[in-house]
């Protein structure tokens, strides 16, 4: 299968100019060929099927045969805040994994103790774009600039909120308080954890502290244990 993200495919148009750079990469890279089958990916949840109809190495003409909406469509909502990790490779392992696993948002938010300030939200797309062609998703996820944590805090969200943190005190489990096919938003902190004064801020917000198992993780496993665990939830 030969998939091709295009996110300014229009639906109902019967034809597709693919750009410069993927006309460049199906003619000359993988070979293809007018009357060669391929299949296109709009990020809105549009999965299509195309047949080549001029194999132009800058501007590729396709033929649309067929269109499906919403392929594959997740039943939930996640969104994930996460602090950028000082080795940006960490964070980029985190987005190509919970893109594959299933992610719908992710916020990256500077906190006190952040040893990164800032990252390249380009490049991070880009990564992004790989991994739901290499996992047959439709979904693009959204990823935001980073953005203060008490930034993050007063922005508005329509479902349960939560904050994974390492402090001692009552937390709760993820599987006994998720609700099914919700909205999830879910904090995780720097190498250094959210500091007291940021987690006593997020709870007031309206943010319920939960547990992510025994051991100590990385910023970027907890982040990716968080997806895994609301995924699995939903598929119970």
């Amino acid at each position: 299968m030969h998939l091709f993200y295009t996110p300014d495919i229009a639906p109902s148009h019967p034809q597709y100019f693919l750009s410069e750079e993927e006309s460049k990469h199906a003619i000359r890279v993988l070979r293809l060929e007018a009357g060669d089958e391929v299949q296109l990916i709009d990020g809105r949840g549009g999965f299509y099927n195309a047949v080549i109809h001029d194999a132009h190495p800058k501007r590729t003409i396709l033929n649309i045969t067929s269109v499906t909406p919403e392929f594959n469509k997740r039943n939930h909502y996640l969104h994930i805040a996460v602090a950028p990790t000082k080795n940006i490779e960490r964070l980029e392992w985190f987005l190509e994994k919970a893109t594959e696993i299933g992610i719908d948002e992710i916020s990256l938010i500077i906190t006190q103790r952040s040893e990164r300030k800032e990252a390249k939200v380009d490049r991070l797309n880009k990564i992004i774009t790989a991994a739901i062609k290499q996992s047959l998703k439709a979904y693009h996820p959204v990823l935001n600039d980073a953005v203060k944590f008490n930034q993050l805090l007063a922005l508005p969200f329509d479902g349960q909120r939560f904050i994974a943190h390492c402090e001692p005190g009552d937390k709760l489990d993820l599987r006994k308080v998720i609700n099914p096919q919700g909205r999830y938003l879910i904090l995780i902190g720097p190498e250094g954890d959210f500091s007291p004064a940021e987690i006593e801020l997020a709870l007031e917000s309206g943010f319920k502290p939960i547990t992510l198992g025994e051991a100590r993780l990385r910023t970027e496993t907890a982040a990716l244990e968080a997806c895994f665990e609301v995924n699995f939830l939903n598929r119970l």
